[in-house]
């Protein structure tokens, strides 16, 4: 556990830019956490951050070491969630809090999943608007949280990143259907179904029309499940990430084409927990299915 102990000082060191503002979140004493690292500079034989006036910033060789450090970490919160399993734990509760996209989207095949395993375990799901949604957390009123493009706040810890290219998804029948890739100016010349203003989604989507392009959607909402039932029917085409439509790709009645444009765009869900506060059994359970789900679809490196 010392071991275990010293990479979360090494991780939050890196994610805060500031022993200080890492011990405090961290709950420990500064020079405990200065001492550690030092000791594992001097370990290494190199610097593992760049001592700034305004805080610390990982070296070439600091970086190498905090992504294994982090894929060392998230391996040890599936351990833990394995063997929780295999020592029967069959009963408990979880609440996840998260956006209307995901709800409808990659979420109901991680729980149907989650429930063959654990049956007894209760999954409460609360559909906020992604400004509540940390907020929720933060309350108690959830053990996870999981969006797209969630604040950062000192006192919530990321558990994983999972990154998303969007992409325009139709009926199989469409006519833009079966290629590689389609440009955003191909998808203006058929009836959109868009996101409104009040998504993020509708900001990213703004991006990749053509500058003096009309752009003439024939319907605006905040219903990503009537985006994707309207897309059903060609001529129609709607815009999502990939793990929003995922159950419908897999029953044959939606299919996703990457678009061209939005190559350099990438939405980031991040899978989120408070700070000062462990994982019980069915979080930690939880967790390590929607990750698992959600790498399996994310933005190859």
């Amino acid at each position: 556990m010392l071991h275990h102990r010293l990479l979360g000082y090494l991780d939050e060191v890196a994610r805060s830019g500031s022993i200080r503002r890492a011990a405090t979140r961290l709950n420990v004493a500064s020079s405990a956490v200065n001492r550690q690292i030092l000791s594992l500079e001097e370990e290494m034989g190199t610097p593992l951050f760049e001592r700034l006036p305004r805080g610390l910033r990982l070296t070439a060789a600091g970086e190498v070491l905090v992504r294994h450090v982090r894929d060392t970490l998230n391996g040890h919160e599936r351990m833990l969630a394995q063997v929780a399993s295999l020592k029967g734990l069959t009963r408990g509760e979880v609440t996840v809090a998260t956006m209307a996209s995901i709800a409808a989207g990659v979420l109901p095949g991680v729980i149907r999943t989650f429930r063959e395993t654990h049956p007894r375990i209760v999954v409460k799901v609360l559909v906020l608007p992604v400004d509540q949604i940390a907020a929720a957390l933060l309350a108690g009123e959830a053990d996870l949280a999981l969006a797209y493009r969630l604040p950062p706040d000192p006192r919530m810890r990321c558990i994983a990143d999972f990154e998303h290219r969007l992409g325009a998804v139709m009926a199989p029948d469409h006519p833009l259907n079966g290629r590689y890739q389609v440009r955003m100016a191909d998808c203006l010349e058929y009836p959109l179904v868009v996101a409104d203003c009040s998504m993020t989604l509708r900001d990213v989507l703004e991006l990749l029309v053509p500058e003096g392009t009309s752009f003439t959607p024939v319907v605006e909402t905040n219903s990503i499940e009537l985006m994707k039932r309207l897309a059903q029917t060609a001529p129609h085409i709607t815009f999502v990430n990939l793990s929003d439509v995922g159950e419908e790709i897999r029953r044959g009645v939606l299919a996703f084409t990457p678009i061209s444009d939005a190559s350099a765009i990438i939405q980031r869900a991040s899978l989120m927990q408070r700070a000062r506060s462990a994982l019980d059994g069915p979080a930690h359970l939880l967790a390590a299915r929607i990750q698992a789900e959600f790498e399996r679809q994310s933005v190859p490196d």
